[in-house]
């Protein structure tokens, strides 16, 4: 046996590992670049974002913002009037109370805050958002969402992702999965961080089990909005030799080369971001927009996070218009804590909806007025709402049993509200809606069946929806 030992092949070292598969990027990237002149028409989903594709269906909507609301607003203070709060307010709770989060459970609390008709619809809405309410026409507010979680984190996780644990694809890397890309200076699903990363971290806008190229670029509102975005060459020409010498030391490794997933992911990443280079610049650039439209979205505005949500929702609408398939814009920080009001609820829901309120009705008047709202869906929603007792006197703790979130444009039906809560606004009792069925009802406004749309991982075809989900056709215009 020993003798035998010659004629096996030696391993590679470290070294050698290391310089093959560094230096066979640049010839994967070029072979990609060299299949796709056109950036367009449809490839292989599992492959990685190259361009649009085709449907499963005809789609009413191409594009999706959703505005996540960090923390959990109150239902009964926004989008869900309670009348029976105000005449209950200080007396003991007239319904069984779940275990809350915290437990320190108080009286029946009145909402702060009087409802009025909007619209022509009169659909109510609470004062926190006066400009929001001017929109109630384009609203379908779904007043009985349920979760399965009354903790942030996994809440969060199960909003974004269907499910509650870490690890799994959120849904704006499932939408690009499913349609690709119509840009290719720009990633399909950005992310405009406004200051608050949600508990559980950027995995709630992860690829998960998908390749890396359907993960959420993160762009932020300080000086360096896309991390890893700045030239690294004094010039394009010094940048472009580089990138052409690793092109043409790769071609002798690249028949070594399998298919991998994790390096094609790579290679597409990095291309893109060298792409990138040029096309945030101007994507970023602002001031070209009419004082008119600045003025919509409060981009002057006295105070200070509504003019960083503002930026955001005019950058948003800026995205849809290059063809970015997904957007989710989080929560500027106010000085307080986000939607999460154990304690101060008047201050601090108010402080939150002045720092949203102007830009979010800016952004659906602006999309309106450029004909765009009918082919973007716009959803409004946090993890989960809030008790209608009090939590101490001022507060008001998690409430994964009914909440309210909204949709506008895509093909939804505006001016209206689908399914109800208890008369306290504490469970959902007509009507119940899950995050499946909400998913499912969007990705079917972008012409996808979800229960087609899977992906083999596990010894099984995973999907967004898992095993569940129903179209609210009800919702739809």
């Amino acid at each position: 046996m020993s003798h035998c030992r010659q004629y096996l092949r030696t391993p590679l070292s470290r070294r050698e590992m290391l310089s093959r598969c560094g230096n066979g990027f640049g010839a994967l990237a070029l072979a990609a670049l060299g299949q796709d002149p056109a950036f367009a028409g449809p490839v292989p989903r599992a492959v990685g974002i190259q361009g649009a594709r085709e449907p499963h269906y005809k789609p009413a909507a191409r594009n999706v913002i959703f505005l996540y609301m960090d923390g959990g607003p109150s239902q009964m203070d926004t989008f869900d009037p309670k009348p029976r709060l105000k005449s209950e307010h200080g007396k003991p709770f007239g319904m069984k109370m779940e275990p809350t989060q915290f437990n320190n459970n108080g009286s029946t609390l009145a909402s702060p805050w009087e409802f009025r008709p909007g619209g022509v619809s009169g659909l109510p809405v609470s004062d926190l958002f006066p400009r929001v309410r001017e929109r109630a026409d384009d609203l379908c507010v779904i007043r009985s969402m349920v979760s399965e979680f009354s903790e942030h984190t996994s809440a969060n996780y199960f909003l974004h992702t269907g499910h509650g644990l870490v690890g799994r694809p959120s849904a704006g890397a499932w939408f690009t999965y499913g349609l690709g890309s119509e840009n290719r200076e720009l990633p399909a699903f950005v992310v405009l961080n406004g200051g608050l990363v949600p508990p559980g971290g950027t995995e709630n806008f992860g690829s998960g089990f998908l390749p890396a190229s359907y993960q959420g670029s993160i762009f932020t509102s300080g000086a360096v909005p896309v991390a890893n975005i700045q030239r690294g060459e004094p010039s394009v020409a010094s940048q472009d030799r580089k990138l052409d010498l690793v092109r043409r030391l790769d071609r002798s490794w690249l028949s070594r080369l399998g298919h991998s997933d994790a390096v094609e992911s790579a290679v597409a990443n990095h291309e893109l971001a060298y792409r990138m280079q040029a096309a945030v610049p101007g994507l970023l650039d602002v001031n070209g927009e009419s004082e008119a439209v600045r003025r919509l979205y409060g981009l002057e505005a006295e105070y200070a996070p509504t003019r960083i949500f503002a930026r955001q929702c005019l950058l948003a609408r800026r995205l849809v218009e290059r063809g970015v398939r997904f957007i989710e814009l989080t929560c500027p920080a106010v000085g307080g804590d986000r939607w999460d009001q154990h304690g101060g609820l008047k201050v601090g829901h108010e402080n939150n909806a002045r720092a949203v309120d102007q830009p979010i009705a800016g952004l659906l008047t602006d999309l309106k007025a450029l004909g765009l709202l009918d082919s973007t869906l716009v959803l409004w929603a946090g993890e989960f709402g809030r008790t209608p007792f009090a939590q101490g006197s001022d507060g008001r703790d998690h409430n994964p049993f009914g909440f309210s979130v909204w949709v506008a444009g895509g093909g939804f039906r505006g001016g209206m509200a689908y399914g109800a809560t208890d008369e306290y606004g504490y469970k959902a009792v007509e009507n119940r809606v899950e995050i499946y069925d909400l998913y499912a009802t969007i990705l079917n406004q972008l012409g996808l069946d979800h229960t087609r749309l899977t992906y083999r991982f596990g010894g099984r075809d995973m999907r967004l929806t898992d095993v569940h989900g129903h179209v609210l056709r009800e919702l739809l215009a």
